[in-house]
């Protein structure tokens, strides 16, 4: 009997029927209508009951035989082959048999079964040992997320039998840290009818290796579309994983180590990358002589001398640090770094290793802190750079299980590789630039000259750029008759070039201003000696090398004559000086912009005011001013507003200006040289006005000698006599009127001789009966220094004398 929804029985005589769990009926009138259609049959061609029933079945099937047609009456039970339409509008290939029967009323109908060919049969034996022996992990579950099948995959990674698993949920079989992911996928290839992969980093049971594993969650559909259950596949991928980290972590190394060339910075940049990705704790050491400049030489103790530059670790603080950055151990001699170091080899070691059981013995501290935190395994690896071996670096695991492997040393080693170029390059970098930086403040002043003029003070600061060092400078200048001159230039560019030129430039402009020539012609002769300078570069350069030989300087030259309180002031491209005056009002010095040196041809114009007694004058670089954190404008107004604010020291005020302008890693050279200007009390100077006769060095030597009694310096007298005397008979033997007479009581006395005659003295020998010519030379035999400064008037001899005890 079958019961096909209202079908009735076979009549007798209709043989043996197919097992309807594999095939479909139907049962179809004489008129070629539907009456009966079974559950197989709706599996078979997707058409429920509803709507085959009361239907022509050649319509409702479509097929290219008339069923009623096909199977006469009469029919046989023999089988043929027909293409039925499937409901989603495919063609089916199935076999069709047609027995004879009767309906209730004793109708003809005929029972119509129909199976698919034997070639669409699958081997159900064989594909359900193809599922049971799969390799790959692999799992069925329902919409309740129970596991009813597993393959021997499944069971092999999970240690759990298929029979054991079914019915378990996932939180069952997995590890809960796992569980998670997993169950969200399942839910969502149940809700969304989508596979979904998702990569997963844990143990499949407890005491398994650590791998990475691929899920990919399937939904398994019924013929209506409908999810029925999810297949869970696992796919170990550590391996691929695994090289995926470590290339990512050798490319963060090169991009992440050595960000900058401080030699600490690095090594601490090295440990920073390696924890949590290949070791929980490392630390960075490397040989204390390389901080000294001293280039790695063997221990002659057996002991060595290793400087903690850098420690990280997962735990928060680096508990497990003996000594903090900076400090410095001694690692005994069987000590497993001091081999790193002594063989250049790195090492791989557990705990319960001899080598580390005999470190742990001489360093009872170490030992201590491996049975606190459970350290297990550790990496050597030793830090070499260009055949020099600069360190070491050990990398421990304690929070991780899994213990260091060959390719985990491997890793390290050429971890440890590029970090120690990158340690290399700072260090050779930071000696380079300390010595540049040793030649530069060498061709600086160490200390401002002596003079009663101004009283400065001045602040230097280099680049902290890869560029190099800059070419900024300042200079204090004693000149004659009590003045002084201020000097701030800049070199355009950086490195050793610059320094050099600099430094040359600075020996040009204390020549010139030996010489007293103004400040305009100055800079003229300061623009021709670059000009030179730049010629001979382009005669030594090889052309094919195309090295640009532009060389391009800046200056701000200023005097400051104390006595009659005028400063003069020329510049060469260079910002304006600032003045303060008593009253705190601070503005920028009107002076006619010239040319940078180098530029040839182009003339330099002078400027002159008074200077109020107690003013401040502020010289500086223009790396004070324009910079990354404001442009030149916003720098010049800030400058101004720092000058206005009072502070108690020259010393204050460069320290406000620094704090105030300059970011903490400046891009350019700083030089800032700040003067307080001082004035001559009328007391301390005496004037003369000498007629052109002979007569008048008598009392010439007289006012001297009165003057000198008025200010205490009778020790001096007999010397200012015999110069002062001699100074006069050379201006009105070989001079012009009008003829000066001045006195200036300084730190040494001056004595100046004016007259209008351009003519500059010379010394020169006497004969035996000469009676002249003896004048200069007495003069530079007791005077301390002597010299001629021209002007536009004329020229002045003048003589130093030195007082005794060196009083003003």
């Amino acid at each position: 009997m079958i019961d096909m929804h209202g079908a009735t029985s076979l009549g007798s005589g209709s043989g043996a029927h197919p097992d309807p769990a594999v095939s479909a009926t139907a049962v179809v009138d004489a008129q070629g209508i539907v009456t009966g259609w079974s559950a197989g049959a709706e599996r078979l061609l997707g058409y429920p009951y509803q709507e085959v029933v009361g239907r022509p079945a050649n319509r409702l099937l479509g097929s290219d035989t008339d069923v009623g047609k096909a199977f006469p009456a009469a029919a046989d039970g023999r089988t043929r082959t027909a293409l039925l339409r499937h409901s989603d509008g495919r063609r089916v290939e199935l076999q069709l048999r047609a027995y004879p029967s009767y309906d209730r009323e004793g109708n003809a109908q005929q029972l119509v079964v129909a199976t698919l060919p034997e070639k669409a049969h699958p081997d159900l034996a064989t594909t359900e040992e193809a599922f049971a022996q799969c390799h790959l992990p692999m799992i069925v579950f329902d919409r309740e997320l129970r596991a009813l099948r597993a393959s021997a995959g499944a069971e092999r990674e999970l240690g759990l039998s298929e029979d054991r698993m079914c019915g378990l949920r996932i939180t069952d079989i997995l590890p809960p840290h796992i569980c998670a992911a997993v169950e969200d996928g399942m839910r969502h290839a149940f809700e969304a009818g989508r596979p979904a992969q998702f990569h997963v980093r844990g143990r499949a049971r407890p005491g398994a290796r650590e791998r990475i594993w691929s899920f990919t969650v399937s939904p398994l559909k019924t013929p209506g579309g409908q999810v029925r259950h999810v297949e869970l596949t696992a796919l170990d991928v550590s391996d691929q994983y695994l090289a995926r980290e470590r290339l990512a972590l050798l490319n963060d190394v090169s991009t992440q180590v050595g960000s900058t060339l401080d030699v600490m910075c690095t090594a601490q940049e090295m440990a920073e990358v390696a924890v949590g990705r290949l070791a929980d704790f490392v630390t960075v050491d490397l040989l204390d002589c390389l901080f000294r400049g001293v280039e790695p030489t063997a221990s002659a103790t057996g002991t060595v001398a290793l400087r903690r530059a850098g420690q990280q670790s997962v735990l928060a603080g680096v508990p497990e640090a003996v000594i903090k950055l900076g400090d410095v151990d001694y690692y005994p001699e069987s000590a497993p770094p001091v081999r790193c170091l002594a063989t250049g080899r790195p090492s791989l070691h557990r705990t319960l290793d001899e080598p580390i059981h005999a470190w742990a013995a001489a360093d009872p501290e170490r030992s201590g802190v491996v049975r606190a935190f459970g350290i297990h395994s550790l990496m050597v690896i030793p830090l070499r750079a260009r055949g020099t071996t600069l360190g070491v670096a050990v990398l421990v695991r304690h929070r991780r299980q899994e213990p260091f492997e060959e390719d985990d040393l491997l890793l390290a080693e050429e971890i440890g590789a590029r970090a120690a170029v990158a340690v290399d390059n700072a260090r050779r970098y930071t000696l380079e630039r300390t010595t540049a930086l040793g030649l530069q403040r060498s061709l600086l002043p160490r200390r401002p000259a002596a003079q009663q003029a101004v009283e400065v003070a001045h602040r230097y600061l280099p680049a902290r750029t890869r560029a190099g060092l800059g070419g900024d400078w300042f200079d204090v200048i004693p000149l004659s008759g009590a003045r002084v001159a201020l000097v701030v230039g800049d070199v355009v560019g950086h490195g050793l070039r610059a320094s050099a030129t600099m430094g040359r430039l600075r020996t040009a402009v204390r020549t010139l201003a030996d010489v007293d020539l103004p400040t305009d012609e100055l800079l003229v002769h300061l623009d021709d000696l670059v000009i030179h300078l730049a010629a001979e570069e382009d005669t030594t350069s090889e052309p094919r090398l195309e090295i640009s030989t532009e060389l391009v300087a800046t200056c701000l030259y200023v005097v400051y004559d104390p006595v009659s309180r005028r400063c003069t002031a020329a510049t060469a491209g260079h910002p304006p000086p600032v003045v303060v005056t008593p009253d705190g009002a601070a503005d920028f010095v009107d002076i006619p912009p010239g040319p940078p040196l180098g530029m040839g041809g182009l003339p330099f114009e002078t400027v002159e005011w008074e200077l109020p007694p107690d003013s401040l004058l502020a010289l500086y670089t223009d790396g004070l001013v324009a910079g990354t954190q404001h442009d030149l404008s916003k720098g010049l107004a800030l400058l101004r507003q720092c000058l206005e604010q009072p502070a108690h020291s020259l010393g204050a005020v460069c320290d406000s200006l620094i704090q105030t302008l300059l970011p903490a890693q400046p891009q350019d050279d700083v030089a800032l040289l700040v003067a307080r200007n001082r004035a001559f009390d009328i007391g301390q100077v005496a004037t003369w006005d000498l007629p052109s006769d002979p007569a008048a060095v008598a009392d010439a030597r007289a006012d001297v000698l009165a003057r000198l009694a008025d200010w205490r310096l009778g020790d001096v007298a007999f010397t200012a006599e015999l110069v002062g005397s001699e100074l006069v008979t050379n201006a009105i033997r070989y001079g012009q009127p009008p003829i000066r007479l001045r006195l200036i009581r300084d730190t040494v006395l001056i004595c100046e001789v004016s007259d209008s005659n351009s003519t500059a003295p010379h010394l020169r020998r006497a004969r035996t009966f000469d009676e002249g010519g003896r004048g200069l030379l007495l003069v530079a035999q007791f005077a301390e220094r002597w010299g001629t400064r021209h002007h536009a008037r004329g020229k002045t001899i003048w003589a130093e004398i030195e007082l005794p005890d060196g009083r003003v």
